[in-house]
């Protein structure tokens, strides 16, 4: 099957949640079972979390190549190609690679109950690092107690910050969704626990077998691209911008002492990482910004991001949503610091109307664009001076990827 047909049939399957997600491990199982187990006998280090997973991931993961082990990155969504889902040592899947990997799992897959999107990607990702790679960084896709990616046995687990994403999914209280990301840590297995809320931090503690310390820092730089920071006498380079994400560096850093990485690699690995479509800058004069914010903890970082470096800058926005998202808890944190708003629609069919979107939040200096392309033509007379982020979802972030 070509790399077209492939993604043809995965997206069939279903990529939207109500359509896609399919809970319980058990359809994996079979079929991890048919394809010989390739989640056993390897390395892992399993990632659960709402927000940061994504960003602390990618630090570990490039920190592991540097410390000179062949590395597997499997994450979710992906901005432009499926292949990004799948990295071995820093580069996606060819997609002859991602091709090969789905018809052989597809061939021992249940027609009658073919696993989702997902479970197939899952699949596949396991058994291309099986061959190719000493360790593996796996990514939750959502949750993490029924998640597909919840069949591997990590020799370590980190939980980023918890907060509220998919309740339709994991329950509309944050101890139930704390229970949810705590379902990956298993008994023997040691755990990073990024700072949480109080409840989250009780539900998720109580889950761990044993918890390894998030770093003290020292003598923190903060810039509008990047921070700098000391710890334990070594200084660190987080080039991921904002402040959230030193956060983020604390977590890999306390994950990557734990896996046994000096602090030497570990700050050579972490300077090179590279995370796009957050707080991304594609363009300059006036400044294009990319972020998915599309939660309300990630609007809170992005609405922080702004205040602190961009409050002498006239601020642009360009958003567009999805349906499923707490529209009025992020237009609420974001719009009021826009000086003008641009909003449209990812060409995606869970997105939301834009004008649907104004009706929840309305803006004294808002222009409707009925497509991605129509907003950023209309974003490009921002005054040079101006910073424009593009945000509310990753499809949108990818969609503004995919034309850059």
């Amino acid at each position: 099957m070509s790399y077209p047909d492939s993604v043809r049939y995965l997206y069939a399957l279903g990529n939207e949640l109500k359509a896609g997600a399919k809970f319980g491990l058990e359809r994996m199982q079979t079929l991890l079972a048919a394809l010989g187990h390739p989640e056993r006998g390897k390395r892992f280090v399993h990632i659960a979390g709402t927000n940061g997973k994504g960003s602390t991931s990618a630090i570990i993961a490039s920190v592991l190549r540097e410390a000179g082990c062949s590395t597997g990155l499997y994450t979710s969504p992906h901005l432009v190609s499926p292949v990004e889902r799948i990295q071995i040592n820093g580069s996606p899947v060819t997609e002859e690679e991602f091709a090969a990997a789905f018809e052989e799992v597809h061939a021992v897959a249940a027609e009658e109950d073919h696993p989702s999107y997902f479970e197939t990607v899952t699949a596949m990702a396991l058994l291309l690092f099986a061959r190719r790679c000493d360790i593996s960084v796996i990514e939750v896709g959502l949750g993490g107690r029924l998640d597909a990616t919840n069949v591997i046995t990590p020799e370590l687990c980190v939980i980023t910050p918890v907060s509220f994403d998919h309740e339709a999914f994991l329950g509309n209280t944050i101890e139930a969704i704390a229970s949810e990301k705590a379902g990956i840590l298993k008994p023997g297995v040691p755990a990073v626990i990024a700072p949480q809320w109080p409840a989250a931090e009780a539900v998720i503690l109580k889950a761990a077998s044993q918890v390894i310390p998030i770093p003290a820092l020292e003598g923190l730089a903060v810039t509008a691209e990047n921070s700098t920071f000391l710890s334990n006498g070594t200084r660190f380079l987080c080039p991921l911008a904002g402040r959230h994400q030193i956060e983020n560096a604390q977590t890999a850093i306390a994950a990557c002492r734990a896996l046994g990485i000096s602090d030497a690699v570990i700050a050579k690995g972490m300077a090179k990482t590279s995370w796009p479509g957050r707080l991304e800058i594609i363009q300059r004069q006036p400044a294009f910004i990319l972020d998915g914010a599309h939660n309300p903890s990630g609007a809170a970082a992005l609405a922080a991001h702004i205040r602190e470096f961009y409050s002498q800058n006239p601020v642009w926005l360009v958003y567009g949503a999805m349906r499923d998202k707490a529209i009025e808890e992020v237009t609420a944190q974001l719009f009021p610091l826009a000086d003008k708003l641009i909003v449209t629609a990812p060409n995606f069919p869970r997105a939301l109307r834009p004008q649907a979107i104004l009706d929840m939040h309305p803006h004294p200096n808002a222009v409707i664009a009925e497509t991605l392309a129509q907003a950023r033509s209309l974003a490009q007379a921002a005054p040079p001076n101006a910073a424009v982020f593009f945000t509310g979802s990753l499809f949108l972030v990818g969609e503004m990827k995919a034309v850059s």
